[in-house]
């Protein structure tokens, strides 16, 4: 698995699409931390700054994966991978970890921004971790999803609107939770991935969250591997 990962981690750095996701990330997150916080004069609310944010990853973390999978298929190299030492569940590991890592690391680059809030005031420091570490496991979601979608088609363009659109339906579902039916709401709130991180904005640091990001994750890369499984004894 290490092996697969040192690969996917340097292949990014190797083709435009790592310097591609990195510069718009920052381009986008700069953005946006400049209209809802600088521009604002304000350090103590930066809630919204996290809630376009979170938007956002539906249009930037599908470029991370987009070709993770579905390149391997369009090259017929996956059937190198598929019959090497390395398990399937750890090519898929290997791939999701990369990826996971890339990410991880712009996101600790972008949290620099914050020293701006300093001139405004004191930042709650409490809150803005609590939502740093809510959007990464965000995140991890989006991605674990970017790679199910990359695993169904050849086509890296296919993979990464197919992902935007499954991410999109599940940021929409929270727009039913003004909904009056009490027992359609409890659903709509328990599967909503707004409404799960609701509590971050206000520094909570909500671990029924966490687990049901990591659990959502989890089912996706299962998915995946299902995905390739199948295809190997197709």
């Amino acid at each position: 698995m290490f092996a697969i990962y040192k690969r996917e981690l340097k292949a990014y750095f190797i083709s435009p699409i790592g310097y591609l996701f990195v510069g718009n990330f920052l381009a986008v997150s700069g953005l946006l931390f400049s209209i809802c916080t600088l521009q604002q004069q304000e350090s103590s609310s930066v809630s919204n700054y996290f809630r376009y944010l979170i938007y956002a990853f539906a249009i930037l973390l599908p470029l991370l994966t987009m070709k993770s999978l579905s390149e391997e298929r369009k090259t017929k190299s996956e059937q190198l991978l598929m019959t090497s030492p390395v398990s399937i569940s750890g090519m898929i590991m290997g791939k999701y970890f990369a990826s996971l890592t890339v990410f991880t690391a712009v996101l600790l680059c972008n949290s620099l921004n914050f020293l701006l809030l300093e001139k405004f005031g004191d930042p709650n420091g409490r809150l803005i971790i609590s939502n740093l570490i809510c959007l990464f496991f965000i995140g991890a979601l989006f991605l674990a999803v970017g790679m199910f979608f990359s695993s169904l088609t050849e086509d890296p363009l296919v993979s990464a609107i197919g992902s935007m659109d499954a991410i999109f339906v599940m940021l929409a579902v929270n727009f039913l939770s003004d909904i009056t039916i009490p027992w359609l709401k409890k659903i709509v709130d328990f599967i909503s991935v707004l409404s799960r991180y609701e509590p971050f904005t206000y520094g909570i640091l909500d671990i029924t969250s966490i687990i049901y990001y990591v659990s959502i994750a989890a089912v996706f890369i299962f998915f995946t591997v299902r995905v390739y499984e199948r295809r190997r004894w197709a």
